[in-house]
């Protein structure tokens, strides 16, 4: 049965027609007979029938149509809004989130204006005042962010400063292990098809030390071992006869580059390298840490060896080609959070 559009009446005339259908189905005639009588649906005369018996005649009267009273952010409860989601975490705010969601926003709003809306209504706020959904990056809790701000309104300028005096090159370094098993990157297969990928049910993995200037120098040392002072050792003295210049090494707090023997070591070449080392829990200010990050995702995560030593030729060939575009390395100065290394 083809009936018409019960919602393009007037609200009065939705009114009495759910009058005259209850009327009708209380004198005895069938739901599928009303709705047949009145050009709507069986299921919309059941439904009139049943709000009728549990409240009355009140239940059929006409709604105010349209959004409801209140239901609307003024422009002075959204500043507040983006104002939180900007400058705290949901924990912050004791809510059951780790992260801004839609459903976090909601409950944000819900809370502290009493204003119920839907996670649609969520995401088309957060899409008005610029928010997009991004893959956060993890930030230690003993990072300290005095330290942070040190570090990039006075030391670093300072290294730079001292650097162009003695006519040094800035390398930033870093370590980092690759495993056999990580993985990157999607392949397309048939919708509720997860690809399969063979490989090995072997784990291995290798290590690296590599080290960056923002002219585009890379240099680097792959090896079995775990990372420890001789190894540190051996890939100072690759980096200082290799490079023509007076060496600012850039690296973290790691317990190998600030051990005894390297500090002795250190002084005895002062003249060719000098070390200087980051805030603590602070790898987000390393440019290498870019480096790191695409060889694990190009090298290791989009290929896949059989065996530790094709594991090392995939990670060293990736490493020379590297070497051979200067403008890549460059390019990792351009990340939001290292850009200050640029110059």
């Amino acid at each position: 049965m083809n009936t018409k559009d019960f919602r393009s009446l007037s609200p009065q005339a939705q009114e009495d027609l759910r009058r005259k259908a209850v009327k009708a189905v209380r004198k005895g005639r069938t739901r599928q007979e009303v709705a047949e009588l009145f050009d709507v649906t069986r299921q919309s005369v059941g439904a009139w029938v049943q709000r009728y018996a549990e409240k009355g005649v009140k239940a059929l009267k006409a709604q105010r149509r349209g959004r409801r009273p209140g239901s609307r952010l003024q422009p002075w409860q959204a500043a507040q809004v983006v104002k939180t989601i900007t400058d705290q975490h949901p924990e912050q705010l004791k809510m059951p989130f780790y992260l801004w969601t839609r459903k976090a926003v909601l409950l944000l709003i819900q809370k502290r204006f009493g204003i119920k809306i839907s996670v649609w209504t969520a995401g088309r706020y957060l899409a008005r005042w610029g928010f997009t959904p991004q893959k956060p990056i993890r930030r230690a809790f003993e990072q300290d962010p005095e330290k942070v701000r040190q570090w990039l309104q006075q030391e670093y300028p300072a290294i730079r400063r001292q650097a162009k005096r003695e006519k040094a090159l800035i390398y930033w370094g870093d370590e980092m292990g690759a495993r056999s098993d990580h993985a990157a990157g999607r392949s397309f297969s048939r919708k509720g098809q997860t690809p399969v990928v063979p490989g090995t049910g072997r784990r291995f993995g290798c290590n690296m030390i590599s080290a960056i200037t923002n002219r585009g120098q890379l240099s680097f040392m792959v090896f079995k071992e775990r990372f420890c002072i001789p190894v540190f050792r051996t890939f100072l003295k690759r980096l200082v006869r290799h490079t023509q210049r007076k060496i600012f090494l850039i690296v973290d707090g790691h317990p190998v580059h600030r051990s005894i023997k390297i500090k002795k070591w250190l002084k005895v070449h002062r003249a060719h390298i000098r070390l200087f080392f980051l805030p603590g829990y602070s790898p987000e200010l390393n440019p290498d840490e870019v480096l790191n990050q695409d060889v694990k995702t190009n090298a290791v995560g989009r290929r896949c060896a059989h065996n530790q030593n094709e594991l090392i030729s995939h990670v060293r060939g990736y490493l020379r080609r590297r070497q051979r575009q200067p403008q890549v390395v460059q390019n990792y100065f351009n990340e939001e959070h290292v850009r200050y290394a640029a110059m």
